[in-house]
């Protein structure tokens, strides 16, 4: 298993296939949650897909977005996920710090904003992140802005 960082133009179709796979999985079927998976941010040509593959399946993904693309002037980091049958095995924390990395390396500088599941505040305060806002619905499941600040 070896992490890779790719653009929507390095993805290829078997890995592009098992990464939505993954994402729908999650996101949609999981938390019973109908969304537009496809939301065009994929194709953007800066942003960053992070993802982890055991063979042919991708069990842990992240995005890391150009500023502007999700978040006015900032880069932003979305559809943090791992595989049902990859938890508890402490992916979660080494996606999350490698989506700060790329995002980091990509736009130094720069705060990092995410819109994050509620439950997961802790979680994402571990690494430095703060709240930004109060609770708000998206798609029906409650999140709350958080921001990393640059240091």
């Amino acid at each position: 298993m070896q992490w890779q960082v790719l653009t929507f133009e390095q993805l290829d179709t078997y890995t592009l296939y098992a990464l939505l796979q993954l994402r729908v999985d999650v996101f949609v079927v999981e938390q019973n949650c109908p969304y537009p998976e496809l939301d065009d941010r994929d194709l953007h040509p800066q942003t960053q897909h992070v993802l982890l593959k055991k063979g042919d399946k991708v069990i842990a993904y992240a995005r890391v977005l150009a500023p502007g693309v999700a978040f006015d002037h900032y880069p932003g980091v979305g559809r943090v996920c791992v595989s049902q049958t990859a938890r508890r095995l402490g992916l979660g924390q080494v996606l999350v710090e490698k989506t700060i990395a790329v995002a980091k390396q990509h736009w130094p500088r720069m705060d990092i904003h995410i819109s994050a599941q509620c439950y997961l505040q802790q979680f994402y305060e571990q690494h430095g992140f703060q709240s930004a806002s109060e609770p708000y619905l998206e798609d029906d499941i409650p999140h709350l802005k958080m921001i990393l600040p640059y240091r």
